[in-house]
């Protein structure tokens, strides 16, 4: 059982981590103002942590993640739209048909190289883009998915013009996402995706199976970043081609770059550090907002995320900086 210690160790909850849950409750209270704000962070953050189960825990890099958050978009409100309005039963859905799409598509990144799988994963993006874009008759096309109206949830809560509802309803299905996320990483199973991510074959050689691991965590990462794009599609009411561009895969690597990988709090920091700057940057200078977010992200990446807001030890020694 000694081994087991430091894995029973990690899966405790601090104290910190209960004060930020309630914090991230309570603030639609709060700000009321902000409540869409913080349905769209508690979305992106969601899609960030499902990124992070494959690239921070497993080593798998993607470029085409956004595939399965935009097919889950569709799918909710598609399904709202033509069988029932159900959001939870809409959700459920969602993460079902996005788990068997990520199988399929896990065979592709099985083989192969970082590269090959970056082209291959960017590729199946591309390829549903396309296909969302040509099935015009039922997707709508470059004019989005219109016309969608859901239900309450659980028959109870409206969803409001002020977001609250929303906020709420998201922030429930993350943390319940969260619990599993955390109760994964935190397992025997966390560490042999580990040990596949460190040196493939010395885990293959102690009998690991790697492709099964790979298989498996490609599958649960597709799922929860369908679940993040059926919320979107579900508190917006609209879907688009956007869901599926490949700038909302090249976000959501800036902001595990931001908040760091392999550490599932580090989704959750990097996507509320990247939208506040959004936001704020886009609206003190509309046309130049990405230089700023693209300096501070050369910053980050030239001083480690440690001393990036201690400008006096940028020129100093660099051996306790994290890359």
């Amino acid at each position: 059982m000694d081994f087991q210690q430091p894995l029973l160790r990690k899966a405790r909850w601090r104290p910190w981590e209960f004060a930020v849950w309630a914090v991230a409750f309570v603030l639609p209270l709060l700000m009321p103002s902000h409540a869409l704000m913080i349905n769209e962070i508690a979305i992106v953050a969601l899609f960030a942590m499902s990124l992070d189960l494959i690239l921070g825990y497993t080593g798998i890099v993607s470029l085409g993640h956004a595939a399965f958050f935009g097919f889950g978009a569709y799918t909710a409100a598609l399904f709202a739209k033509l069988v029932m309005p159900d959001p939870t039963v809409g959700l459920v859905v969602a993460i079902v048909l996005c788990a068997v799409l990520g199988a399929i598509a896990s065979v592709t990144i099985l083989r192969g190289t970082d590269l090959t799988r970056l082209m291959v994963t960017l590729g199946t993006a591309l390829l549903l883009l396309e296909l969302a874009n040509k099935l015009d008759w039922l997707t709508g096309g470059a004019d989005g998915l219109q016309g969608v109206v859901m239900g309450p949830v659980l028959g109870l809560f409206e969803f409001d013009l002020y977001g609250r509802t929303a906020a709420w309803y998201s922030l429930s299905v993350v943390l319940l996402l969260f619990l599993l996320m955390r109760r994964l990483v935190q397992s025997p199973f966390g560490a042999t995706l580990k040990a596949v991510r460190d040196n493939r074959l010395r885990a293959m050689s102690i009998g690991i199976p790697v492709v099964s691991r790979l298989a498996v965590i490609y599958t649960v990462a597709a799922a929860i970043a369908g679940a993040a794009g059926a919320l979107l599609a579900q508190t917006t009411g609209f879907a688009s081609l956007d869901v599926l561009a490949f700038d909302r895969s090249a976000d959501v690597l800036l902001m595990l770059v931001i908040g760091g990988v392999g550490w599932l709090y580090g989704g959750i920091a990097g996507a509320i550090v990247f939208k506040l700057l959004q936001d704020t940057l886009s609206t003190v200078t509309p046309q130049y907002w990405m230089f700023w977010i693209g300096l501070i992200l050369v910053l980050l990446v030239l001083v480690g995320r440690d001393r990036l807001l201690r400008p006096w030890t940028w020129f100093g020694a660099r051996g306790s900086a994290k890359p």
